[in-house]
């Protein structure tokens, strides 16, 4: 059966781009490019496979493309040609943009307008108004249960880190919380940009008054549950990754938004601290066994949902997205048994890397639907979060120690990640 190539593939040797782009105007490919350009960038596509995936695409067009891609904007310069990097550019566009989050289904939908274009399914006026009519509104059933994920995320969490019963109750009703608090954010630019503060501060206090009042808490492990899901460990990934791979500009200005969100987060923890120690609030040490080890792999099938969800998969995709992410997991732990943690975290980047990459080759369908899911639960954002509350706190050796652990955790899954595209190439950019 004859493999057909897609928009981010490249261009077989001695074939020319689609006549579809090439016999449409200048200016409607351009428009088409840059929408598709804008969208792979909301949908939390970073830098390398947006270039990537905006030069094949570009090519297939019949457009030469120059791609620059950060956090916050997107550049491009267009001329008419056959894929001559030499040639002056005849338009460039600026695109000025909000850091992406994750939308597996988008990013899926944005993928197959691009392939029914290409494959003349679709002429590129229509593909362009599909793509500048994708709805990002969610409904409040939607909302609610984005937010309900969060409480799940958080209690699930708890369980993985061998909390006992009441750390996982206490740490899914404030991971609640923060969800709530999340979602009246999402249209409110001043809280949001206050959230992970607020939800810090909000965590670490209620968090000690449960345990002082109603049942005493591991009050490190509930705080950093409750939190989990504003923890910035897939930047932290990503920001890695594009520097390892020599997309300098991208790589330190995610590192930087990461680190700025961490040390939002350790401030609204000292402050909460400070306020309880005003008040003269001081839980007793926490005496519950951990739950049984059943317990944290019930949890982690309940993880695996809340992050379908919040990953905003089609429904359709669900199954394979809590697989993914309970491959990762379950990679990472035996590895990490038998070996060490790091070796553990390096195998499991190693396998969804080549996994993510076989099912875009054998589906045509965007690779990130297994690579997202399958290390979310091995980036180091809690370790970063650790590292940044124990330096803020004036407790500097143990920061430094963290720091170190930060940095083997993250070289070990961004190598792992490397060489899964060495054993399985990559023939999609997504």
């Amino acid at each position: 059966m004859q493999e057909i190539p897609g928009p981010f593939d490249p261009l077989p040797e001695g074939r020319q781009p689609a006549l579809t782009g090439a016999a449409a105007q200048l200016h409607t490919r351009i428009a088409f490019v840059v929408e598709t350009a804008r969208r792979l960038h909301q949908y939390g596509t970073a830098a390398p496979r947006l270039e990537s995936a905006i030069d094949l695409l570009s090519a297939r067009l019949g457009l030469c493309a120059q791609v620059w891609s950060s956090p916050t904007a997107i550049i491009i310069s267009f001329a008419d040609g056959d894929g001559d990097k030499d040639r002056l550019a005849e338009v460039t566009q600026v695109i000025r943009l909000s850091p992406g989050d994750t939308d597996l289904r988008h990013l899926v939908e944005v993928n197959e307008i691009a392939d029914n274009v290409i494959a003349g399914r679709l002429n590129i006026e229509e593909g362009f108004h599909l793509l500048h009519t994708l709805s990002d509104r969610i409904g409040r059933r939607g909302r609610a249960l984005e937010v309900l994920c969060y409480g799940i995320v958080s209690a699930a969490l708890a369980a993985l880190l061998h909390g006992a019963w009441a750390d996982m109750l206490a740490a899914g009703g404030i991971g609640l919380i923060v969800g709530v608090l999340a979602s009246i954010s999402a249209g409110r630019p001043r809280l949001r940009n206050s959230l992970e503060a607020i939800c810090a501060l909000l965590a670490t206090f209620l968090a000690t008054i449960i345990s002082l009042y109603v049942t005493p808490l591991t009050l490190k492990s509930v705080v950093l549950a409750s939190v989990i899901v504003l923890l910035p460990g897939a930047p932290l990934t990503t920001a890695v990754r594009e520097l390892s791979t020599q997309h300098l500009v991208s790589g330190v200005a995610r590192l930087a938004g990461a680190v700025a969100t961490l040390i939002k987060l350790a401030f609204g923890t000292i402050v909460a601290n400070e306020l309880c120690k005003l008040l003269q609030l001081s839980p007793p040490a926490p005496s519950q066994p951990p739950i049984p080890r059943w317990a944290t792999w019930v949890a982690l099938v309940f993880a695996s949902y809340a992050f379908a969800v919040l990953f905003r998969a089609a429904r359709r995709d669900f199954p394979l997205v809590m697989v993914a992410a309970a491959l990762g997991y379950s990679i990472t732990y035996f590895a990490g048994s038998y070996f060490s943690p790091e070796f553990g975290v390096f195998l499991a980047g190693l396998t969804m890397g080549a996994l993510s990459n076989l099912y875009a080759r054998r589906t045509n369908r965007p690779g990130a639907l297994v690579r997202e899911p399958g290390i979310i639960l091995l980036v180091p954002g809690s370790i970063g979060f650790l590292t940044v509350s124990a330096i803020a706190g004036g407790d500097v050796f143990l920061g430094i120690n963290t720091a170190v652990s930060l940095m083997a955790i993250l070289v070990s899954l961004v190598a792992g990640l490397l060489f899964g595209d060495l054993i399985v190439a990559p023939r999609r950019s997504l």
